[in-house]
């Protein structure tokens, strides 16, 4: 059975020793039986989980920056995809408004 490649830089130098696999290009080490704990899990504003493809709303009146637009209540996006950053997590596309990154603590999942 082949070994799965690192998760960290994807070499497929990948060897095993005893439990742990470890990848010999960026020694990286992890069990495969035990879950990652290094995923990027970003929340609406509800809790709920988000992922690319996820529709979206608006929960309060963000101002865009750099603009006197803002995007009221109730607008919807779709999540392009999640940035791992510690101001804006979404970088959607927001109908009316175009391409922007947002905060995931302002918007809630639409069903």
């Amino acid at each position: 059975m082949p070994l799965p490649p690192c998760p960290k830089c994807s070499s497929e130098f990948v060897y095993q020793d005893q439990s742990l696999l470890i990848c010999p290009e960026c020694a990286h080490e992890w069990n495969p039986s035990e879950p990652d704990d290094e995923v990027f899990i970003v929340k609406d504003s509800n809790g709920t989980p988000l992922n690319e493809g996820d529709k979206i709303t608006m929960i309060k009146d963000l101002k865009i920056k750099a603009s006197s637009q803002v995007l009221k209540v109730g607008t919807k996006a779709v999540i392009k995809r999640i940035v791992e950053g510690k101001d804006h997590q979404l970088d959607c596309k927001v109908d009316g408004a175009g391409e922007m990154i947002i905060t995931a603590k302002f918007v809630k999942k639409a069903n």
